[in-house]
């Protein structure tokens, strides 16, 4: 049976009402999304991906989406790039690109495609929209905010910036392209290290992650001016918690991102961005493995390494969890929700995150 969403309803709006986006590249109508025999043959190699991860029982209803998605964005001429925090159907069966911020980043420049659509949250996809200026990016739900990102604003950068005169910014990517445009460079988990230490002070202003902060300061002899952002996902794990999993099993090995509090990662064996853990489980390929993160990017390495037991104490990221397989399809029909940055803005943010990509390693 098939509802009618917004999605569909818009097929029909006056012309006076459609976005720039639309008025390019048209709307089209919603394909059939009924489980059928052709359904099954044309996404069956996808299914093999994640048939560890995900029941049989459900497939028949994302196989249509992913059929659909697929042959849609060949039609638009659309790449989509997703996070790791993305559920599997997303990650494995419709992304084009995936990976950590900083490789979203890095790839989304080089994006030779006309329109990104960003399964991530919205500072991901200002920072495609960032480096690619010319392009058309998508996220599929403009609600997909970060608690990082929403914990700092330009202005309180500005007043820091008066509090501490001549030290230079650096910002982690999740945050907001106003909080980036009164930014030095920005970095991200993978590369926060060798970014504070490429200025060649003593000392710097580092926003808006506290935790990370603190893990970076443990690193460097680099004086770290610290904000109190933090991430709701990693912040809700527990030094005890971990504790609990090594008695009840100490061959357990367990791997932590640096967004979690100090007294988590004095319980892991690794500590390490998203990009860094996956490696870890892939080259150790450990017995049995506590993956410190994001829910989804357990079941996402557990496809690419099936020999591997994940014990789940995994935490929810709500934001992420609001793009999906049909909101994909919805933005890919209607060339929705375009990402748009005041121009004024953008000029400035975009500079630390080049600055970034271009640090050598």
């Amino acid at each position: 049976m098939h509802v009618e969403t917004a999605a569909s309803k818009s097929f029909r709006a006056p012309a006076d009402t459609l976005t720039p986006a639309q008025r390019r590249y048209g709307i089209l109508p919603r394909p059939d999304l009924t489980w059928t025999p052709e359904v099954e043959r044309a996404t069956a190699h996808l299914y093999e991906r994640v048939k560890t991860i995900i029941p049989s029982v459900e497939w028949p209803f994302f196989a249509p989406y992913v059929k659909a998605i697929n042959e849609l964005k060949a039609q638009r001429g659309a790449v989509i790039i997703a996070h790791n925090y993305q559920t599997p159907e997303i990650y494995n069966c419709v992304a084009d690109v995936v990976g950590d911020s900083l490789q979203l980043a890095r790839l989304a420049a080089k994006a030779k495609e006309d329109i990104i659509v960003q399964c991530g949250v919205h500072f991901m996809a200002e920072t495609s929209k960032l480096l690619s200026p010319e392009k058309t990016v998508l996220i599929p739900d403009s609600r997909a905010g970060c608690s990082l990102a929403s914990s700092i604003t330009g202005a309180d950068v500005r007043l820091l910036k008066q509090k501490y005169p001549g030290v230079p910014v650096v910002t982690y990517v999740n945050s907001s392209a106003d909080v980036k445009a009164e930014t030095d460079i920005c970095c991200t988990s993978s590369n926060a290290v060798q970014v504070v230490e490429s200025l060649g002070v003593d000392r710097v202003i580092f926003l808006p992650d506290e935790y990370l902060g603190k893990y970076v300061a443990s690193q460097t002899k680099v004086k770290l001016i610290l904000w109190k952002g933090h991430c709701e996902v990693h912040e809700r794990f527990t030094g005890a918690e971990l504790r609990a999993y090594r008695e009840a099993d100490p061959s357990v090995q367990i791997i932590a991102h640096p967004e979690c509090p100090p007294d988590v990662l004095a319980e892991a064996d690794f500590t390490g961005s998203t990009a860094h853990m996956i490696d870890w489980v892939k080259t150790r390929q450990p017995k049995r493995v506590v993956m410190v993160t994001e829910c989804s990017m357990a079941d996402n390495v557990a496809a690419e390494a099936p020999k591997v037991e994940f014990v789940r104490p995994c935490n929810l990221c709500p934001h992420m969890k609001r793009i999906t397989l049909p909101k994909i399809l919805d933005s890919l029909l209607t060339m929705t929700e375009e990402v748009v940055i005041d121009p004024a803005i953008a000029e400035r943010a975009r500079l630390p995150i080049e600055r970034m990509i271009n640090l050598k390693n």
